[in-house]
């Protein structure tokens, strides 16, 4: 099943009917554990809504309460490459390729809520930086008892140039207004996303397409679970939190983001986030 937050409410879609759900507080709604079986517990109580559709394209905001959004690094074997480069390039050490290896993750604050943008919306590259761009990653949701409920697409805007100059700059890199987009919807399964789900990215200019990638969360070195629990060793998340698994679509070194450029980004099961440059 798969929760949608719009304008109009909180809509569930399930089996090919949609409905209104009667609470509005999306904290409220996913911060569960079991999440599947007490929506599936309680869908026979809410009413059916008709055209449904028409709200989601029109009024789809971004699947978010409260939560905060983390993020994993250096998770895929090519992120782990690209990382490599770009410290070797700085004259910087071999960092990365030690946290690929070490039992540790590399885990850092993204976003808060007010700095997400939702489907459509528009996303920014910092001024002060010369090598922008996207990374499609597979994005946990987990209760506040650290269970992971469910999953959304994440867009985790990074400046190449700023991190590459030295690992110390990773906030200033990833962390700024606008930096993140989450979407379209929260899909909620009665078991963990197959391991046969495919992430595909496509960059659009000028609609053109100048980019394209794809890759197996399969390829993943690290379980999310791994990920989820060093996350809440030590942090508590009272309305849960959003947690993305890091990137294996990297594009080529010659390649930047430009003001203009559209990015799609197609996670199986999920569906499609669509976001502009500013």
């Amino acid at each position: 099943m798969k929760l949608y937050k719009t304008t109009k409410g909180i809509i569930l879609h399930h089996k090919e009917e949609y409905y209104l759900l009667p609470e509005t507080d999306w904290n409220k709604i996913v911060n569960r554990q079991h999440l599947y079986q007490v929506l599936a517990d309680a869908i026979s109580h809410w009413p059916v809504l008709p055209q449904a559709e028409t709200y989601i394209r029109s009024a789809l905001l971004a699947p978010i309460g409260n939560q905060e959004v983390w993020a994993s690094g250096v998770t895929y074997y090519r992120s782990r490459v690209a990382r490599m480069q770009e410290a070797e390039e700085a004259g910087g050490g071999d960092f990365y390729d030690r946290v690929y290896d070490a039992e540790r993750p590399e885990l850092f604050f993204k976003a808060s809520h007010d700095r997400v943008v939702g489907p459509g919306g528009k996303l920014r590259i910092r001024k002060d930086s010369t090598w922008d761009v996207p990374e499609p990653e597979l994005t946990l949701f987990m209760s506040s008892r650290g269970s992971i409920e469910g999953y959304t697409i994440g867009n985790d805007m990074s400046s190449r140039s700023i991190e590459g100059e030295n690992p110390l700059y990773l906030p200033q890199a990833k962390t700024y207004n606008k930096s993140a987009a989450l979407g379209p919807c929260l899909y909620v399964p009665s078991t963990p996303i197959s391991p046969d789900t495919q992430i595909r990215l496509e960059i659009y200019r000028a609609k053109t397409l100048v980019f394209e990638g794809n890759i197996g969360i399969d390829q993943m070195k690290r379980t999310h679970a791994e990920l989820a629990e060093y996350l809440f060793r030590e942090l508590s998340f009272t309305d849960g939190c959003y947690l993305m698994t890091g990137t294996g679509i990297v594009p080529p070194n010659e390649f930047s983001l430009q003001s203009g450029d559209e990015i799609r980004i197609h996670i199986d099961h999920i569906g499609e986030l669509v976001n502009m440059v500013e």
